[in-house]
């Protein structure tokens, strides 16, 4: 069921979506060369006690995973994009890394991603992570009153594929609220003008991400994390984002705090 969120609804989520903000934006700045998986989740498993928050991973079981997250935070390295289940991995030169991260304040959800690279990067990592945030941006850009979900899912691909990546649409946006994950699907492709009409209210984690030369996708032997089934790396960016009448509302921006 698709629900929409009154004004002051939308206000009671700004704490979760600044909160969610503020911790992508310091395991960023702290995530180095050497950095281990599981330090990085014990950060963030602090910060969410520190704020009252509550995690919407640890317990998190749906269908698609083999038993309860267990953590708080994905890590997705290099050929992995999506789910990726922490471990004990020490970060090295060049990774690629997404951290995938949302919890709920007060009830409410947020959820937000973000991919970079340790050391020293590759310029096709680099390029590949820009084609996410600019797709990202296009999604925000076609989320407003009157279009419809197929005009985000156009929005994006018309990004990617002009960048020269193919989209798997079995993962993808979603709509945000008491729950994590709600309707409507947002696919990472799709044709304008289709799907559920945008209406004021509407609260969604938009999220391109893409690989670098397969759109298909193989699990791991955890049960959770997602990989290119060719090897090659995946880059992951989302926002919460609200649509309102005056325009859309990006609940997990970093930008206050002077990153992307």
């Amino acid at each position: 069921m698709i629900e929409l969120r009154t004004p002051a609804e939308i206000e009671a989520m700004r704490p979760a979506g600044r909160f969610v903000a503020e911790a992508l934006a310091t395991l960023r700045d702290e995530t180095k060369v050497g950095t281990n998986l599981l330090a990085i989740d014990r950060r963030a498993h602090d910060m969410i006690r520190r704020a009252g928050a509550q995690s919407c991973y640890i317990d998190y079981h749906p269908s698609f995973g083999a038993s309860p997250f267990g953590k708080v935070i994905c890590t997705s390295i290099n050929d992995a994009v999506l789910h990726g289940l922490p471990h004990d991995y020490a970060l090295r030169d060049g990774d690629l890394v997404t951290l995938d991260f949302a919890v709920s304040i007060d009830g409410w959800v947020a959820d937000s991603a973000v991919s970079f690279v340790v050391g020293t990067p590759r310029d096709e990592d680099l390029a590949l992570i820009d084609t996410t945030e600019r797709a990202l941006d296009a999604a925000i850009a076609a989320a407003v009153v009157g279009n419809r979900i197929g005009d985000i899912s156009a929005a994006i691909a018309a990004v990617a594929h002009g960048d020269g990546y193919s989209i798997n649409t079995d993962f993808g946006g979603h709509g945000v609220g008491r729950e994590m994950h709600g309707d409507p699907h947002v696919p990472n492709d799709g044709k304008p003008g289709r799907g559920y009409p945008l209406r004021a209210g509407l609260v969604m984690a938009l999220e391109p991400w893409f690989l670098a030369t397969t759109d298909r996708l193989v699990t791991d032997p955890d049960g959770w994390t997602l990989r290119s089934a060719d090897g090659s790396r995946g880059a992951h960016s989302e926002h919460t984002v609200a649509i309102t009448a005056e325009g859309p509302i990006i609940l997990t921006d970093r930008s206050f705090l002077g990153v992307d």
